[in-house]
């Protein structure tokens, strides 16, 4: 049995599950619940709506391109029953899941650095604002340390992306510089090969002239 995809949500369908759709031009369009089937009817648009898994592989939260995907395609090639294609075959599936998994996890981390970020963030910020609330001397201090090393954080990555910005602008002016004097270069021995087409032309007019005369 093969395991359809939601034509509205992406979703995995699994045997005996969901509702298939046969359009006019016999078109077939299977749905995981009838949610998808109204959205669909209503001529909604997945990837406006942010429960659908198309919306969260278009938004990077979910895997989109990846060579684990490759696998999960659908071939329309006839293949002979061989019993050990079959067991090797579910034994890579386990394995591709596994990977996919595991990428999955690895993408997670990955977003969920800056919610840890903007959490730091805002602790930072109602520290900032709360510190005389709190009557504890020791814990007073400690918050005040915790305060001046989040803001020479921020500081220090203030600078560093200064000096890139700055490094990106003198690099982009000696690309600039080196452009104007090769496009003068160029426009230098354009104009000395016309002096000089124009300087063989001349001497061919004079010698054309003189023939003539004799």
């Amino acid at each position: 049995m093969r395991i359809e995809q939601c034509s509205f949500c992406g979703a995995p369908i699994y045997p005996g599950h969901g509702q298939i759709y046969i359009r006019n031009d016999c078109k077939l369009f299977h749905f995981c619940a009838s949610k998808c089937r109204r959205n669909f009817g209503m001529k909604r648009n997945p990837m406006k709506l942010k429960w659908t898994k198309t919306f969260r592989k278009a938004n990077g939260k979910e895997l989109a391109v990846d060579s684990t995907m490759n696998f999960e395609q659908r071939r329309h090639v006839p293949v002979k029953y061989n019993r050990e294609l079959l067991s090797d075959t579910l034994k890579v599936m386990k394995r591709v899941e596994k990977i996919k998994e595991r990428r999955q996890l690895a993408l997670w981390e990955k977003r969920m650095e800056r919610a840890k970020l903007q959490e730091k963030r805002e602790t930072a910020s109602a520290l900032k604002h709360n510190i005389d609330w709190i009557e504890d001397l020791e814990v007073k201090r400690t918050a005040r340390e915790d305060l001046l090393a989040v803001q020479s954080e921020r500081e220090a990555k203030k600078q560093a992306r200064r000096e890139a910005a700055k490094k990106k602008r003198t690099t982009q002016a000696k690309r600039a510089e080196v452009t104007t004097t090769s496009s003068n270069n160029n426009n230098k021995n354009k104009s000395n090969n016309n002096t000089k087409k124009s300087g063989e032309g001349k001497k061919k007019a004079v010698k054309a002239a003189g023939k003539k005369s004799k």
